[in-house]
């Protein structure tokens, strides 16, 4: 259910961040009062990049797509890993779970899971919910015992995991693919510049060196949510592989004082 839940979501959000893409074109930037003579097909106002990002044809609300696409995906990667993190600093609550369990105090350290919430928390609290079971248990040996309270953080690890690195993809998809489009719409304004020029039957500076400034507005367009997409995906994916230390971390930790009290 869930993962149909985010497929509607960003198919919903690529449809909405096109129909804004497009309305914003034909209204904001394709408004009379940015070009001369009140004429859209006519040279832009001088100075105004509204209209000059309109000249830039119909390639650019699919390029404005890709920018509003990344921004919309940018506030549901940064609500999610929030989320995740859950409330307080990490470093805090992994330091306050270890005082615990020197103590042999889980039930503590159980509310603490609950109070801080998030996916360090989840996993750390299913750990300490097995380590308590495991005490209790007189009938399998160490190993199995250290097994088992392994194999129960990787199973609340694998479900949190997902949830991390969910919608990554559109970033590592929009990188690529915004370059390649704005290309797309350079080639064809520079075909439709040096066409225009042809049959107009003599050489034009002037309407030669327009054209391939419009064309190139798509270039220009296509970097730019291209570098806005390779800085977000970093962004993210250093938060989210400090997210997974800390669960190995914590994780760690874990099995290790386990192990340590079966000594005893």
């Amino acid at each position: 259910m869930k993962n149909v839940l985010q497929s509607v979501f960003a198919s919903s959000a690529i449809l909405i961040a096109f129909a804004i893409s497009v309305y914003l074109f034909i209204t904001v930037m394709g408004n009379p009062v940015n070009f001369e003579g009140g004429n859209p097909r006519g040279h832009p106002m001088p100075g105004n990049y509204l209209g000059i990002i309109y000249k830039g044809g119909y390639i650019v609300p699919l390029l404005m797509t890709c920018v509003i696409t990344i921004i919309i995906f940018t506030v549901e990667r940064i609500i999610t890993l929030g989320r995740a993190k859950g409330r307080g600093r990490l470093n805090s609550f992994v330091f306050r779970l270890q005082s615990f369990l020197a103590e042999d105090k889980i039930e503590d350290a159980v509310v603490s899971c609950d109070r801080q919430r998030g996916s360090l928390a989840n996993v750390m609290k299913a750990g300490l919910i097995r380590y308590r079971d495991l005490q209790k248990d007189k009938e399998l040996e160490k190993d199995q015992k250290i097994l088992s309270i392994q194999k129960s953080l990787e199973e609340a690890s694998a479900l949190e995991l997902p949830m991390l690195s969910r919608n990554m993809v559109i970033f590592s998809t929009l990188a690529p693919v915004s370059v390649l489009i704005g290309l797309l719409g350079t080639v064809l304004g520079m075909i439709r510049a040096f066409a225009a020029l042809a049959q107009a039957g003599a050489p034009d500076a002037l309407a030669l060196s327009t054209g391939i400034s419009e064309a190139l507005i798509n270039t220009a367009f296509g970097i730019s949510g291209s570098v806005l997409a390779i800085l977000m995906y970093n962004y993210f994916s250093s938060m989210i592989d400090k997210y997974t230390f800390k669960i190995d971390e914590a994780g760690f930790s874990l099995t290790q004082t386990f192990a340590a009290s079966l000594k005893e």
